[in-house]
């Protein structure tokens, strides 16, 4: 990345940082600070991270802080993104003609064969996994991401990203075999 960038163009990312900050508060960051961190999830620009100051507060100064503090990572954004992004893209497979992210995992049917109540198990079977082993509120985004994927292809891209919360989780790690094989029969 480039040493200087517009802070209000980029994209934003929490570290593993931001993420310890949510939890523990032990940077003892304003109220106004740690709004702007819990609602960063890879997807807003700063400019549209503006919108959540309630017009108190400057978000360039806000971002520079939490940049400082490598409590965020900023990522130019060079083009618009078009699908859901998971918080764990670097291990998403994509697809190397379009460079999007890719829906393919491998034992699966075509997602046509799968009905909109199959989609509609799988959505609440990972929202309900994520809740119930990683907590309720820890993974805002995912969670997010899953609610809002409509079809059986989106849902198989916020996989990749699902899998990988479960697998960065001690429990989520031990009870991923058993889960994706429940899953799989409606994903």
């Amino acid at each position: 990345m480039p040493e200087t960038f517009d802070l209000t163009t980029a994209v934003y990312t929490k570290t593993a940082v931001g993420q310890q900050e949510i939890q523990t508060r032990s940077l003892g960051l304003s109220p106004l600070v740690r709004r702007i961190l819990v609602v960063i999830d890879g997807k807003r620009s700063g400019s549209e991270l503006a919108a959540f100051l309630s017009g108190s507060g400057d978000i360039e100064e806000i971002l520079a802080q939490l940049l400082t503090l490598d409590c965020v990572e900023a990522q130019v954004r060079a083009k618009p993104i078009v699908s859901p992004a998971p918080a764990a893209a670097a291990a998403v497979p994509t697809n190397e003609v379009t460079g999007s992210l890719s829906s393919e995992i491998p034992g699966l049917p075509s997602a046509d064969s799968r009905s909109a109540k199959d989609n509609e198990m799988a959505r609440n079977f990972m929202i309900n996994s994520i809740n119930s082993i990683i907590g309720q509120n820890m993974r805002i985004s995912l969670v997010h991401d899953i609610f809002h994927a409509e079809t059986t292809e989106q849902l198989r891209v916020v996989y990749h990203a699902w899998a990988s919360s479960m697998s960065n989780h001690s429990m989520g790690a031990k009870r991923l075999p058993e889960l994706r094989e429940k899953l799989f029969k409606v994903l």
